[in-house]
């Protein structure tokens, strides 16, 4: 019987398990996907949020608050990119100068740090491209930018390597509660925890209803984006949002760390199978609304488009709390979740110490976790990578100068990726203008060598996506 068994490993669950891998516990993540951060984590605006949106008194203010303030450090020790690069909410009209002024006093409650209102010629200052609409907006310096697949999957593999079992392609089927704890079945055969923890994002309000009677219901909601190339990064220096309405955050425009402009998201509730594919509607209404905020915008220059869902609930809150007995839901996670993952772990750990989970703390946990990327290298850095390792000789991926020992050493890693994508999301290759074209084969050549599989074994990314089906020509006999 495992002390924890953790349900879902998007950041969420993998915040959570590095907390709870601080402590002399046997604990367990089970993941229905074949990698890690294949849900929400994936698909989303990237954004630290400063912590001003959400109502005062609420978990989300609380926790978005309290995430922000952690995630400098927790990104220097993880060696995660990060960057505090600040945020704008827009205000084109009167009636949006309100909505702004609003917000900056919902911030001052939340206990965000260093908000202003400036004028529309200070934000064009500092943001030049920003519309000659814009009449005043809020200015959050504390908002940042962040790989956020790169985050959870260093919460991840640090919580692997203290100790912290992940079971990938292991879907939960039912919950039984029995004595001292829970039966957990899956796809791959039963287990039993002392205590559960539910971090199924769109899924968690079916696990929670296998522990617990129903509380709350989960909402998929689906934002598009467009990915444009690193030739549109310099457009805008900060997030630039427009003012909340009742489907969100609305239509943004942000760098990202890889040095492209994301644009998006629109909102649409999803009813029956959650399907993540683009729609010209939705692109359509992403362009016309990212123009309000900056008309220059060119589409010519896009280089991929997205989806995401979140885990919207019925309930404008996130579903935290101790919902049966040893059963602690870290459920409806919808934004500001990235931002407050670091702190829903801790909050986490607080409600099963009230359920009674009580270890010591390890004396030594790992934690801190270091990773080479060739195209950040000095000079002399990059020299001193190849005479340790030929490979980081090779570049596969030309747009963004991955070479092929940051491949091996991702394939090697805690974690280890099972397909082009998984690599990606590690090493960075296939992110740049032509999107794998270039480099996915020879992605494929890597995986199978050193996975010792077939490339017809070598996936896309999840079960069932193989790249290649069959063999169409033998090499010649000698």
């Amino acid at each position: 019987m495992f002390d924890v068994a953790v349900i879902g490993c998007g950041v969420i669950g993998a915040a959570a398990a590095f907390e709870l891998s601080k402590y002399q516990a046997s604990v367990v993540v089970l993941e229905k996907e074949n990698d890690i951060a294949m849900g929400a984590t994936r698909a989303n605006s990237a954004i630290i949020h400063a912590g001003y949106d959400p109502k005062p008194g609420t978990l989300m203010a609380r926790l978005n608050v309290a995430g922000n303030a952690m995630t400098e450090q927790l990104c220097k020790d993880l060696d995660v990119p990060f960057a505090r690069i600040g945020s704008f909410v827009l205000a084109f009209s009167e009636e949006e100068r309100a909505t702004v002024q609003a917000l900056y006093e919902r911030g001052v409650k939340n206990g965000v740090p260093g908000l202003q209102i400036l004028s529309g010629d200070e934000v064009r200052q500092m943001d030049p491209l920003v519309s000659p609409e814009v009449v005043c907006a809020l200015y959050a310096p504390s908002a940042g930018i962040i790989t956020p697949w790169e985050y959870a999957l260093a919460f991840a593999e640090t919580a692997v390597v203290n100790g912290v079992e992940l079971r990938r392609s292991t879907e939960v089927t039912d919950l039984k509660k029995i004595d001292g704890g829970y039966r957990i079945e899956t796809n791959r055969g039963p287990l039993e925890a002392r205590f559960v923890i539910n971090a199924a994002g769109v899924q968690s309000d079916k696990i929670h209803d296998m522990a617990a009677p129903h509380a709350f219901t989960v909402i998929p909601n689906k934002g598009e984006y467009y990915v444009m190339d690193k030739s549109e990064c310099y457009r805008a220096k900060h997030v630039l949002f427009q003012c909340p309405n009742a489907d969100g955050k609305g239509v943004l425009i942000t760098p990202t760390m890889d040095h492209n402009l994301l644009v998006g998201p629109n909102a649409q509730n999803i009813s029956g199978p959650v399907n993540t594919g683009n729609t010209a509607e939705g692109m359509a209404f992403v362009r016309a609304k990212a123009a309000q905020t900056m008309p220059s915008l060119a589409y010519r220059n896009a280089i991929r488009n997205f989806a995401g869902v979140r885990a919207n609930t019925d309930k404008d809150e996130f579903q935290i709390g101790i919902a049966a007995e040893h059963f602690i839901d870290l459920a409806g996670i919808k934004s500001p979740g990235l931002s407050s993952a670091p702190a829903i772990a801790l909050e986490a750990v607080k409600l099963l110490n009230e359920c009674g989970f009580a270890p010591e703390k390890k004396e030594h946990p790992v934690l801190t976790r270091r990773k080479k990327r060739f195209r950040f290298m000095s000079e002399d850095e990059r020299q001193a990578a190849v005479r340790e390792n030929p490979l980081y000789g090779r570049v596969i991926c030309r747009c963004e100068t991955v070479t092929e020992g940051e491949i091996v050493d991702a394939i090697h890693s805690p974690i280890p990726p099972c397909s082009v994508d998984g690599v990606k999301r590690r090493a960075g290759s296939g992110m740049g203008r032509c999107q794998g074209g270039f480099c996915g084969p020879r992605v494929v050549d890597i995986l199978s060598r050193e996975l010792n599989i077939s490339p017809l074994s070598v996936l896309q990314d999840g079960e069932g996506s193989n790249i290649l089906m069959s063999e169409t020509k033998k090499e010649a006999q000698a």
